[in-house]
């Protein structure tokens, strides 16, 4: 069964005479009240905590729902005993206990709790600003030791001081809204972040030269990518005020611990908090014992009602799901039925490629995402299609972001995203197109399904060129001059780079081209530089999808 054979959303199934009730296991600790939920839903529910894996084993198949945290192992053998089980609900953000694709191949919906701890690490962020300004936990220490040493902790005023947030989403959004009421100045780096939103938060948009600069305190809240990781590194610390204090309750890996180190050796900073660390458990560390450094292990989310609100939040959406078939906060399921399923799932993959296809060529924020729906599939559930482009399009720096969650963070950046559904117009039966709109530029791509189901890129930037989605490929931007693909190819076969195909498109003789190159292995950083180097190239970047 998949978690599509239910009733469509708002027709709750009526447990009278023989249809058998929903059933669900707890098999770690949740709140009393989350038992409730179940309860008062229609749904029986079972709490077995501490579960060896052969219990688990044993008992599983009797369930539809299960109930987690971060104990219970949810892997490849506990799913294949799990005859019945159509939903797992992790009460909090990770999953790494969960076999996700396992899951998925047995059509159960993997879903979990990314904002019910939002308020709880903002407030431990400004906790630890705190503690950092004032010299909280070394002064205690102190205390406690009886030596009374008024004229030591000599600290300094938040008010007035700049905050500045590197990542301003749910988390860094209420910690700006916090610094706010504290009366301090508050600047952001976001690529995602739009300048109507920046303005709604009350903050100042930023590059983040400018945040290094400027910011007396530097808090951290943007998920670890290839992109963010080690953003707060030596050349980065270097650039900071002298004397700034550095924030991290986000992910471990965002700083380079050892530069930080040097820097509170030297001076230059006077002091860091960090809720987070490149090993964890970190029993052992270089900052510890630091008289710069505060450390809380990994307490960002640990607050009695944090832990109330993902219980109850997973109780109520594994009793959706299970009732109505209401998806929420799925990593790996959209929100369409089995029918559309089987039919759109060629369009979905075509959605999220075009998204991805974007965002990866896209560096600043964007303003607005337009999605042109043509032919046959402006029939089909759109807004599926819609989600699969923004979870897409967003993917490459914030890599959690999935189909269902895809709208809310969206919103939370302000980018407005619009659709328009129309009879077929053009060549094909039916495309998809999306413009995307940054600060500097307007960017489109659109695509089609082929009759054997695989998606294809039929148009970039108004110019029409046909190429496949590869997991190796180089989008190449250039004046369209003589010589340009035989110093392409020169470059290439140097590197002994292998072109599997070549896709060419341009305006018209001498006008703007574009060149879509798929390789058979990835191309080298040093390959894409040189290419970039070339007189007539305005862009080239490695694409993969």
């Amino acid at each position: 069964m998949t978690p599509f054979d239910l009733p469509p959303p708002g027709e709750e199934t009526q447990h009278k005479g023989t249809t058998p009730m929903p059933k669900v296991l707890i098999s770690d600790q949740l709140s009393p009240a989350a038992v409730q939920i179940f309860k008062d839903r229609g749904v029986e529910v079972d709490v077995k905590t501490g579960l060896s894996k052969d219990e688990l084993l044993k008992i599983i198949d009797g369930y539809d729902g299960l109930a987690i945290r971060s104990a219970t192992k949810v892997t490849g053998e506990v799913i294949k005993a799990a005859t019945k089980l159509k939903a797992v609900g992790r009460a909090g953000i990770g999953v790494d206990n969960v076999d996700i694709p396992a899951a998925t191949a047995k059509g159960i919906v993997v879903m979990n709790t990314p904002f019910g701890n939002s308020i709880t690490t903002a407030e431990h962020a400004i906790a630890l600003m705190f503690a950092l300004a004032r010299e909280i936990p070394a002064a205690n220490a102190s205390t406690h030791a009886g030596k009374w040493e008024k004229n030591r902790f000599m600290g300094v005023e938040l008010t007035g001081k700049v905050l500045g947030i590197v990542g301003c989403g749910n988390i860094g959004s209420i910690v700006a809204d916090r610094a706010r009421g504290l009366r301090m100045k508050v600047i952001a780096f976001d690529p995602f972040l739009s300048p109507e939103r920046a303005d709604e938060l009350g903050v100042e948009k930023v590059e983040l030269d400018d945040l290094l600069a400027r910011a007396d305190f530097l808090t951290l809240h943007t998920p670890l990518t290839d992109k963010t990781r080690n953003i707060i590194s030596a050349e980065a610390i270097a650039k900071m005020k002298k004397g700034a204090r550095l924030i991290n309750c986000a992910r471990g890996g965002l700083v380079d611990e050892k530069a930080l180190k040097a820097a509170l050796d030297s001076g230059h900073l006077a002091g860091a908090a960090l809720d987070v660390f490149e090993e964890e458990p970190a029993k052992q560390h270089p900052l510890f014992g630091h008289e710069k450094v505060v450390a809380t292990p990994h307490l960002g989310a640990s607050t009695t009602e944090a832990q109330e609100n993902v219980a109850l939040q997973v109780a109520e959406q594994i009793s959706d799901f299970l009732l109505t078939g209401a998806i929420t906060n799925a990593l790996n399921s959209p929100s369409i039925t089995a029918e559309d399923a089987k039919r759109m799932g060629p369009w979905i993959k075509l959605a999220e490629y075009l998204g991805a296809f974007a965002g990866q060529l896209t560096e600043t924020s964007i303003k607005s995402v337009e999605l042109v729906f043509e032919g046959a599939v402006a029939e089909m559930n759109t807004r599926a299609l819609s989600q699969a482009v923004i979870a897409g399009l967003l993917k490459p720096m914030l890599p959690e972001i999935n189909m269902v969650n895809a709208p809310i963070v969206a919103k939370e950046r302000g980018i407005q995203v619009s659709e328009v559904r129309r009879d077929q117009q053009g060549v094909y039966d039916s495309y998809v197109l999306i413009k995307v709109v940054t600060e500097r530029q307007e960017r489109s791509v659109a695509g089609t399904v082929f009759s054997n189901g695989q998606p294809r890129i039929i148009q970039v930037k108004g110019i029409d060129m046909e190429a496949e989605f590869t997991p190796h490929m180089l989008y190449i931007t250039n004046e369209d001059k003589p010589g340009f693909i035989g110093k392409l190819g020169t470059l290439l076969g140097d590197a002994k780079v292998n072109i599997a195909s070549f896709n060419l498109g341009r305006t018209g003789p001498g006008g703007d081209a574009i060149a879509l190159v798929e390789f058979d292995g990835p191309v080298p950083d040093s390959v894409v530089a040189a290419i970039r180097n070339v007189p007539v190239v305005k862009q080239a970047k490695a694409l993969s999808f």
